[in-house]
């Protein structure tokens, strides 16, 4: 940079340069799963897993279908990365597949008739973190308390909205990203998301002791 803090010509902000980064990584990784390299496919699952779990546990509720989800998903990928297009980020395409499983498998647990909870349960709140957990301390059982409680709330929207809000202020998406995996206008996205935002405070908002 110059002493005036002005980008030299042909010289890359930190932010360009990291985006350019991440491309060049997910270009070599995507050529090495073509090729069926199978450390390449266990970088991916290592570097992805978590965050497409975390979605799924959003978007159903239930960890033990998550992790089912997760799983399956990852054989979808497996079985597609060749027709992957790289016309958007790799963690994009993969979040695209994500949902699109999500969605069916929401449709499938309504057939069978489970369906979300409708009564916040404060003893779900305790064991937040899974069973066999060991007693937290108070100011971590609150935290755990108010994750419930916002997992509770986002499992009362409409599976539209759900994914809108995982998505944007829980995954931390750009507009951009969030308009190609949902396929949607982002005049669309922009106003499910304030409307799923004002029914999750108000869903909060009765939580208040």
């Amino acid at each position: 940079m110059t002493s005036g803090g002005v980008l030299e010509i042909g010289q890359e902000g930190p932010a360009v340069a990291e985006a350019s980064d991440a491309r060049r990584q997910d270009v070599a990784l995507l050529n090495r799963l073509r090729r069926g390299d199978p450390d390449a496919f266990e970088l991916l699952v290592r570097t992805h897993q978590d965050r497409l779990y975390d979605f799924c546990v959003r978007m159903v509720g239930d960890r033990e279908e998550a992790h089912d989800l997760v799983q399956e998903i990852f054989v979808s990928v497996h079985q597609n990365v060749r027709r992957f297009r790289e016309d958007s980020k790799l963690s994009t395409w993969l979040f695209r597949i994500t949902k699109n499983h999500c969605i069916n498998r929401l449709k499938y647990l309504k057939r069978r008739g489970r369906g979300r909870s409708e009564e916040y349960d404060e003893a779900s709140a305790l064991w937040v973190d899974g069973p066999g957990a060991p007693p937290a301390p108070d100011a971590a059982l609150e935290s755990a308390r108010e994750r419930a409680r916002v997992q509770w709330a986002i499992s009362q929207l409409e599976p539209d909205a759900r994914m809108l809000v995982a998505l944007r202020d829980i995954e931390g998406l750009s507009y951009d990203e969030i308009i190609e995996i949902t396929e949607l206008p982002e005049g669309t996205v922009k106003s499910r998301l304030h409307r799923a935002r004002e029914k999750l405070a108000d869903l909060l908002g009765r939580l208040e002791p």
